[in-house]
């Protein structure tokens, strides 16, 4: 007979109501280990949170918290932008107040997570590597690094898009993301459109016409390995099939570089094909979806996550 090795709690930084937190929190209890959720979707309204002046000392909804064994770092919901957040009220309201009590709610959260990154509970993801995942930085450490990546331009100045659109065809897409890639058409090159630059800056890059592949890392490890089929420039919401396939061995070397470069124990990583045949780097996803992808692909990486949270929260036994 085998016997398990006890465990600390497994911890949960998101919403409750979000399924990829519900449902790893699930499947985590099904392994004999508690899973505990600090909803930041509900704080500070209801979630109630304190932190004293010693390291460990962090009280969630009147429990003391004892060193968690591992953490899945979900969301902070740290701005009246993020996805699940109801803020148009409070906006409309008092824009001022509203947005300085989300920067309160996030530097407190982030403090949280920073005593368990300080007491060496593993995260999924660390802190440490919050400032690597930017777009201009994390394509910039992995073009560093000798790993293939398109070429990008992130800018507010209409000379310098001209002269990269100038002979080619070009993508385009918020810097942060959360709207669908466009190409870049005459109209766009137009001075009253080039104007909106003023307002933001935005992401310009080659545009790629191949096919879209999504690689998952976990611990160091390709977890699942996906083509995504679709006539789309930009897949999401118009996938036709996922279908699993084996990376050439070159380019999953690649991919174990990449969240190395990073910084991240667990990432989905979107690639896309060139013109030429190379599949370039677009994006490392620090807290990636992947309910959808088990659904569509037959994977199981809700299972292979849960797992791996788990083995990261065994005490070993002397």
């Amino acid at each position: 007979m085998t016997t398990r090795s006890p465990a600390r709690p497994v911890l949960f930084v998101g919403s409750r109501d979000d399924a990829h937190i519900s449902e790893l929190a699930r499947r985590v209890e099904q392994e004999g280990v508690e899973a505990l959720v600090v909803d930041t979707l509900t704080f500070p309204q209801e979630t109630r949170l304190s932190l004293t002046e010693g390291l460990d000392g962090i009280i969630l909804d009147g429990r003391r918290l004892e060193r968690p064994g591992s953490i899945y770092l979900r969301s902070y919901h740290a701005h009246p932008l993020t996805f699940g957040v109801d803020a148009r009220e409070a906006m409309d309201d008092d824009w001022r107040t509203t947005l300085v009590a989300f920067r309160e709610k996030t530097t407190l959260l982030r403090g949280l997570v920073g005593r368990w990154e300080a007491m060496g509970v593993p995260l999924y993801n660390p802190l440490a590597s919050d400032w690597r995942t930017p777009k201009p930085v994390q394509l910039a450490l992995l073009a560093d690094a000798g790993l293939p990546v398109p070429e990008t331009l992130w800018t507010n100045d209409p000379e310098a898009v001209r002269r990269f659109a100038a002979g080619r065809r070009v993508a385009y897409k918020p810097v942060e993301g959360g709207a669908a890639t466009l190409e870049l058409g005459p109209e766009d090159l137009t001075g009253a459109r080039l104007e909106a630059l003023e307002a933001a800056p935005v992401t310009f890059q080659e545009l790629m016409p191949g096919e879209d592949v999504r690689v998952y890392v976990l611990d160091g490890e390709i977890i699942a390995s996906l083509r995504i089929i679709s006539r789309a420039l930009d897949f999401r919401q118009n996938e036709e099939r996922i279908e699993s396939f084996e990376l050439p061995p070159e380019v999953a070397r690649q991919c174990l570089r990449a969240a190395e470069v990073v910084g991240l124990r667990w990432t989905g990583m979107d690639l896309k094909r060139d013109a030429r045949g190379t599949l370039r780097f677009l994006e490392l996803n620090a807290s990636p979806m992947f309910l959808g992808f088990d659904a569509r692909a037959g994977t199981d990486l809700l299972g292979q996550l849960a797992r791996a949270l788990v083995r990261a929260a065994r005490i070993p036994i002397p």
